[in-house]
């Protein structure tokens, strides 16, 4: 039996039908969205996902891999490589006339779903670039890897049981990295402006660690009330700060 027959047999009636329907990327998306985004101290399988537990990034994938297989598509996994310091991202990929788009699931608003037109990974990976960022408003993408097809893993039950999810998740790690953004680069990299970085966070669970321009605004409130008490407030520099001064 296949791994995606075995899953199909341990759905519930309720979940079935609701795989039933996942018939397009847009539907798949639009399910992962539905799930609570929360972590735990292990990964956790599809049908475990499906069964109450919600879902962090990697296993909002892994559902929309075997939502993908379900209907008859490849299960395609792609690693978003960042910079060592914040977290890397995982897709659920698929390709719609020689295009490739993902699905994936995501506090940051810039790191979910992307419609298939791009024509090479490379190309999708680097659509990701400009919301990939941490708490302190730096781009942290850095690289991908090629795309992981599932179906290669026939004797791990990945579906159906979280024990087999670290092995997708080391086999992950073990892929060739292309880096897109040498260290040279990333040292020149402009911050995130505030606008981009309060429309990246907006909806996000962890809204709270994304706190960097209201506490510059604290700061800079906190000088202003400290130089109005003092006498010593220069009241030019209130309207003519740059975007560089501001962060």
């Amino acid at each position: 039996m296949t791994p995606i027959l075995q899953f199909k047999q341990n759905l519930t009636k309720p979940q079935k039908r609701r795989f039933d329907g996942l018939t397009t990327p847009g539907r798949i998306q639009a399910f992962l969205e539905e799930l609570p985004y929360c972590d735990s101290d292990h990964y956790r399988s599809p049908l475990s996902v499906l069964n109450g537990a919600g879902a962090c990034c990697f296993e909002g994938a892994l559902v929309a891999a075997a939502a993908f297989w379900y209907h008859g598509m490849p299960p395609l996994l792609m690693e978003l490589v960042a910079d060592g310091k914040d977290d890397d991202h995982i897709l659920a990929l698929y390709r719609k006339r020689g295009f490739w788009g993902a699905c994936a699931k995501s506090n940051l608003s810039g790191l979910r779903s992307r419609e298939p037109v791009y024509r090479t990974i490379r190309e999708l990976a680097l659509s990701y670039f400009a919301g990939y960022f941490d708490e302190k408003a730096r781009y942290t993408l850095r690289g991908f890897t090629m795309p992981l097809d599932l179906r290669q893993f026939r004797s791990i039950p990945w579906l159906t049981s979280d024990s087999g999810v670290d092995r997708i998740s080391d086999a992950l790690d073990t892929r060739r990295r292309t880096m897109i953004v040498t260290p040279a680069d990333a040292r020149r990299l402009s911050p995130v402006d505030e606008r981009s970085y309060k429309a990246g966070i907006l909806g996000s669970k962890e809204t709270a660690a994304y706190t960097f321009y209201s506490k510059r605004r604290s700061e800079r409130l906190v000088k202003k009330k400290a130089g109005i008490a003092s006498g010593l407030l220069d009241t030019s520099r209130l309207f003519s700060a740059s975007i560089g001064d501001r962060i």
